[in-house]
């Protein structure tokens, strides 16, 4: 797989951190993006450290023009992972009587970042990519997007995380499907909690939790061997498709007695 020049979103923590660590060698040049400074510096750092090039860009992926002036700028791209993303659940209502909720504003950014955040990285990509000459591969590009379990089931305690990483996943895999023919590989990873910052602050058990290291070879394997949908882990995936399979109410019963995810276990996300 050819992946001298690589742009990574998301990459000041979790598992865009790890990636970049990850793919950091020398000969390799590594666009790095992120909305904080400090860290996505300690990252910069540390992949030099490693031998890599590395050019780093302040940027929130709900930008769309920002967006694409940087992605039509870098110059030719092997290789994107679109890592930014944000998570939080339901909490619980002040009535005693009332349902537990999402409010309004996390609903707005968890679609503007988890799906838009997306498409401003994916679409740019695209376009760059198919003005690339083919490899001795035959491939042009790879565009690798985070997905999630979550986005296989109708939980009801994170609604707006889970539909978006679904429709993160529907797109990247049908989308593919097409862009296959013009030799970019579109993947969608759709994987269970992994041990970030982000889900660090989660009260309650998370099972199936991925170290990120290990997630970040399981994903650029899954790339080499141009996998369409990189799962993991597979019991949890498989378990998931099942319970969406189940009659709501039957499902909903038993997510509705589950410490996981339930109303108020999840820390408030930042929103600005």
């Amino acid at each position: 797989m050819k992946h001298d020049t690589v742009l990574i979103t998301g990459a000041s923590s979790g598992l865009g951190r790890s990636l970049a660590l990850t793919l950091a060698r020398p000969g390799r040049m590594l666009h790095l993006g992120g909305r904080n400074e400090t860290r996505l510096l300690e990252t910069a750092r540390a992949c030099i450290s490693r031998g890599a090039g590395v050019r780093i860009r302040l940027c929130d992926v709900t930008d769309q023009s920002g967006m694409e002036e940087w992605i039509q700028t870098a110059g030719p791209l092997d290789l994107v992972l679109a890592c930014a993303g944000i998570t939080g659940g339901t909490r619980k209502s002040p009535k005693p009587d009332g349902a537990s909720y999402e409010p309004d504003g996390q609903i707005r950014r968890f679609f503007a970042t988890n799906l838009d955040g997306v498409l401003n990285t994916v679409l740019p990509a695209l376009n760059v990519m198919q003005h690339q000459p083919r490899g001795a591969d035959g491939m042009r590009g790879r565009i690798c997007a985070i997905s999630s379990v979550a986005g296989l089931v109708s939980y009801p305690g994170t609604p707006s995380y889970g539909a978006a990483k679904a429709a993160v996943d529907r797109f990247m895999v049908a989308t593919g499907g097409n862009m296959r023919q013009a030799g970019i590989l579109l993947s969608s990873v759709v994987c269970g909690f992994l041990n970030t910052p982000m889900t660090a602050r989660n009260r309650f058990p998370m099972p199936g939790l991925t170290d990120v290291e290990n997630a970040s070879r399981r994903i650029l394997r899954g790339l080499r061997r141009n996998e369409r949908r990189i799962v993991f882990p597979l019991w949890l995936a498989a378990g998931s498709r099942f319970m969406d399979l189940l009659p709501i109410r039957l499902a909903e019963a038993y997510y509705t007695r589950q410490p996981t995810g339930s109303a108020g276990s999840m820390p408030e996300p930042d929103l600005s």
